[in-house]
């Protein structure tokens, strides 16, 4: 009992009365007194009970035969209770309108306590944005002006109250960030292919004091929607590429960002759209001259029996040529005469011509000058021009001399003489500078010219002879000597981390020809770099080999022969030494422990393993990383066999929490081409990605079109994520009120050249990642995958439970690379219970792709609004929201629905009115809602499963198809025909009805299962 009760003890004996009591407190007598009365009784009473009157009671009954004892009944006595006092008053609060405001009181007495918050004086009660009124804390969700005021709460207990002290809520008005405005928009051009690049520029200006940024966009259609952002393009100009020709669309996102605000920081707006037509440059070309040889002389000629050649000049170009010219130039251009065609040549016009003659009086010789014509933007085009004068009564000139250097040798030709029985051969080194010693007499048109110095250049003339005499000189041929260098000396290595730094001496010995460069091989793995001069610097190689290196040296004849091998280093991680005064690696005396470990793996190709893979696996921050890289050739020739369409498969089966595929560019093309499949299967999870996904040309226009694609390595992988990002992602299950059934893991495909990453972060079909289910898990007891983006954000994706070799899997379905993990999250509406879209409702909910009307309710039979009606298809195909910017008049970007339009309009599920606005709050019929679900089906690829039918034949057995509008008939056979729309009151569309909620999920849930995502 409490202190301040009355305890009573009664007994009942039997026997002869008379009968007497006496009753004891701990085996001591009582009487009456204090707060005691009955001491003699059969009943005692104990008024006002205090903690001294705890004990132990028993009473001796007494009659003239004898007495008997009672069993002993304990007293307890506990302390009254406590009144509540309060030891933590709630606080001011401050918030910005739509925030949260939560107050909170802490009081101490007896339990339990009773809560009444009252705002003004006034009780609250749980509506609208107000819960937590009967709690210790109360929360005022999405506080607005009219919530501002006094909040106290009074405590309740059985001993009594206490009110808490007042506290002031203050709400501020919500401003966000100004949406800037443009003043100057950019405007396009028109130029040439290799024109220069025309500057589109945009003037821009806010009114809140923000600083503005810009990001650049092209686009191949004419529209803001679906462009590129541009690399770089990030000031308010930019000069658009006129390298290719086309029509390139362009426009630029201007940002304000202002951090002063309360609301949202940042607001954009974007602007018209420039147009950029490059147009296939003009070609200023002529038709090719071949070389002219004028009809030999004999010296002594009469003035104007030389030939007059007449050279015809044809455009073949597509544009006119202006100040077109003939030059000649050469040791004999002084022996020729030049007339000049037409200065201008229009295209498709007839040929223009020039002449070209040898000067009288010329002695015994061969002449030859060079021709050049140019004009304005020609490439010039040259051709030789060759007269020979003979001696009278003599053999003719010899013809057509060639000089090919070699290895200290030249090796001459020419045109046989006929009656010649010999040829005398003369050598100078500086141009026409011969003298009357012959190098050599020799009685066939070819001879080696042995024992030169290579590097120099050497200069041949031939006289053909026979008993009559000589003849006059032939035409002057040179040649320079040369070979490969010799070999490069002293090579010698030290190692670094993944790569090794190689020094040696160039060859004394260049072999005549200038040397372009070094060619450094490494013994494992056959690395070869390239480098201009020592030291060369040997990426990409294996931490915990050994390698040792040969260099060759470069000139223009090839390349010398290997030099001796350097010493043998072991790259690897350096490590931390605080007495080191260097920085500079160097060979270690010993072999080291190595960072990796290689293996080979097998790749399976339509499941037949082929030794195509090594795996490297490494530690870093506490992770283990496995790598496979995949042979090129090895995987060439299994596709090759196994012709179209092949999965590839590489297997991973340690415990590592990152694992890698890697494959170069090449590789991922050729896949492309073979429609191959490449998938990426750990314990945890399997990656699966058709190669054409990849999109490597995508990653090739990136990286540059420059770089091979051989150079280019694209890597799949699959990771736990980092300890921040999974704190996000159980956050996020907090907040979210679903509990996570298969740790997160993140997916990730990315494209590297040198230090350039791109990562393909988005799909045009779905993808599809099977994660593993703990064996502990109720698999009935999963309702969906999900996204979690790095700012908590959660998103459905598209998931259904299989079962593989008897263990089960969740398959997500996803057009997006990120977090994923698997909830389960039931949920129920309290109106649908009897309804017929149940099944449908509950799950769609479960899965987070439609929300309730509030208490616990969803109004299924409600109409549906267009805005709602967007949220849940962008939901329902797990659809990455796209922000800013919306493309209709009437939604805001402050709109709750404004991020859901954006995402559907980028993915061309909706397209507005023609008058620019998107009418979100109106309600949507069958017909506008089947033509969005069309555009649905496409997306999933259910659409292109579809047989060939006739709109007529699918749709005939609706009494109401006339009522169809033109616009939406062949978008509502595709949801008759694939079974997601049926008609309503039998054999009815109802077109220009309203849809309703119930309606919504279930077509939703249709077109997903039919879809093979859920």
């Amino acid at each position: 009992m409490t202190e301040g009760q009355t305890a009573t003890f009664s007994v009942t004996a039997s026997g002869d009365a008379p009968l007497s009591y006496r009753w004891k407190k701990d085996g001591n007598e009582l009487t009456d007194s204090g707060n005691i009365s009955g001491a003699t009784t059969a009943s005692l009473s104990i008024t006002n009970a205090q903690s001294g009157d705890a004990g132990s009671y028993t009473v001796v009954v007494t009659n003239a035969a004898g007495n008997a004892s009672s069993n002993a009944a304990t007293l307890t006595v506990n302390p009254a209770p406590v009144a509540p006092s309060i030891t933590s008053q709630p606080v001011n609060k401050t918030v910005t309108e739509g925030q949260t405001a939560t107050f909170s009181v802490t009081a101490s007495g007896d339990a339990p306590f009773s809560y009444q918050w009252k705002k003004d004086g006034n009780e609250l009660t749980d509506s609208g944005n107000i819960s937590g009124a009967t709690t210790a804390s109360l929360s005022i969700t999405n506080a607005q002006s009219g919530d501002a005021g006094s909040y106290t709460v009074v405590v309740t207990n059985a001993a009594g109250n206490a009110s808490s002290n007042a506290a002031t809520l203050t709400v501020n008005p919500l401003t966000n960030a100004a949406t800037p405005g443009i003043d100057t928009q950019p405007t396009g051009a028109t130029v040439n292919e290799g024109d220069s690049s025309p500057t589109l520029s945009v003037a821009a200006s806010v009114s809140d004091g923000g600083m503005l940024t810009y990001q650049w966009y092209s686009n191949t259609t004419n529209s803001t929607s679906g462009g590129t952002a541009v690399s770089g393009a990030t000031s308010s100009t930019y000069a658009a590429p006129t390298t290719t020709a086309g029509t390139t669309y362009y426009y630029v996102i201007v940002t304000n960002t202002n951090n002063s605000v309360n609301g949202t920081k940042t607001a954009t707006t974007t602007s018209n759209i420039a147009a950029v037509a490059v147009n296939i440059a003009p070609t200023y070309t002529i038709a090719a001259i071949t070389n002219q040889t004028l009809t030999a002389l004999t010296q002594g000629y009469a003035s104007g029996t030389q030939e007059t050649k007449t050279i015809d000049v044809t455009n073949t170009g597509t544009s006119d040529l202006s100040n077109l010219s003939a030059n000649i130039s050469g040791i004999h251009a002084s022996d020729f005469v030049i007339t000049q065609p037409s200065s201008t040549l229009m295209s498709g016009a007839t040929a223009t011509s020039f002449t070209v003659k040898a000067k009288d009086g010329l002695p015994a010789g061969t002449y030859t000058a060079t021709l050049t014509l140019s004009a304005t933007h020609m490439t010039d085009v040259t051709f030789t021009v060759t007269q020979t004068v003979n001696l009278p009564n003599a053999l003719p000139n010899p013809q057509n001399l060639v000089a090919t250097g070699g290895d200290r040798k030249v090796t001459l030709n020419w045109n046989t003489v006929t009656g010649a029985t010999y040829y005398n051969i003369y050598m100078a080194t500086a141009s026409s500078q011969f003298s009357n010693a012959t190098v050599v007499t020799v009685t066939s048109s070819t001879y080696n010219v042995q024992n030169l110095l290579n590097g120099t250049a050497y200069f041949f003339m031939v006289k053909a002879g026979n008993s009559g005499g000589l003849s006059g000189e032939s035409n002057q041929a040179n040649a320079t000597p040369a070979t490969v260098p010799a070999a490069p000396t002293n090579v010698s290595a030290i190692y670094g981390n993944g790569e090794a730094t190689v020094t040696f001496m160039a060859p004394t010995d260049n072999g005549g020809s200038a040397i372009t460069g070094y060619e450094v091989t490494a013994s494992s793995g056959n690395v070869a770099v390239t480098g201009a001069a020592s030291p060369i610097v040997i990426t990409g190689l294996t931490n915990g080999t050994s390698y040792t290196f040969t260099v060759k040296a470069i000139n223009g004849i090839g390349k010398s022969a290997p030099s001796a091998e350097s010493n043998a280093v072991i790259p690897q991680t350096p490590f931390s030494d605080s007495t080191s005064d260097s920085d500079t690696p160097s060979a270690p005396s010993t072999p080291t422990t190595p960072e990796k470990t290689n293996t080979d793996v097998d790749i399976l190709v339509n499941g037949k393993a082929e030794n195509a893979g090594t795996a490297t696996t490494t530690q870093r921050n506490g992770q283990t990383i496995t790598t496979v890289f995949v042979d090129q050739k090895k995987l060439e020739d299994k596709l090759a066999t196994e012709g179209q369409n092949a999965v590839v498969v590489i297997p991973v089966n340690n415990k590592s929490d990152m694992v890698i595929g890697s494959l170069n560019g090449q590789m991922v093309k050729n896949m492309e081409d073979e429609q191959a499949v490449l998938e990426i299967k750990t314990d945890r999870a399997t990656y699966t990605i058709p190669a054409q996904q990849i999109n490597i040309n995508t990653i090739s226009e990136q990286v540059g079109k420059s770089v091979a694609l051989q150079d280019i390595e694209v890597q799949i992988e699959i990771a736990v994520p980092t300890t921040d990002m999974v704190n996000v992602v159980e956050n996020a299950a907090a907040k979210g009120t679903f509990t996570l059934v298969a740790p997160p893991l993140n997916f990730t495909v990315r494209g590297t050249y040198g230090d350039k990453t791109i990562e393909v972060s988005k799909f045009n079909a779905y993808v599809k990642r099977t994660i593993a289910l703990p064996d502990v898990v109720d698999p009935s007891k999963i309702t969906t995958g999900i996204v979690v983006e790095p700012d908590g954000t959660v998103r459905h994706v598209p998931t259904k439970i299989v079962v593989i070799d008897g263990k089960y899997y969740a398959q997500i379905n996803s057009l997006t690379n990120s977090t994923y993990s698997v909830v389960w999250h039931p949920l129920e509406f309290s109106d649908v219970a009897n309804h017929w879209a149940k099944q449908a409702v509950g799950d769609m909910g479960s899965r987070m792709v439609i929300d309730g009307t509030g208490n616990g309710m969803f109004s299924p039979d409600r109409d549906i609004t267009r805005a709602e009606f967007a949220a849940i298809i962008v939901r329902g195909l797990g659809l990455k929201l796209e922000n800013g910017a919306t493309p209709f008049s009437d939604v805001k970007s402050t709109d709750w629905y404004s991020s859901v339009v954006n995402t559907a309009y980028a993915y061309h599920l909706i397209s507005g009115f023609e008058d620019g606005t998107f009418r979100p709050m109106d309600r949507i019929t069958r017909e506008q809602a089947m033509v969005v679900l069309s555009k649905a089906m496409a997306i999933t690829s259910l659409k292109a499963k579809l047989s060939v039918q006739s709109t007529d034949a699918i749709l005939r057995p609706y009494g109401d198809m006339a009522a169809v509008s033109a616009w939406a008939l062949s978008s509502v056979a595709d949801n008759v025909q694939a079974g997601i729309v049926s008609g309503r009151s039998g054999n009815e569309l109802a077109p220009k009805d309203y849809i309703t909620r119930a309606e919504v999920a279930t077509i939703i849930q249709g077109i997903l299962q039919k879809s093979g995502l859920i």
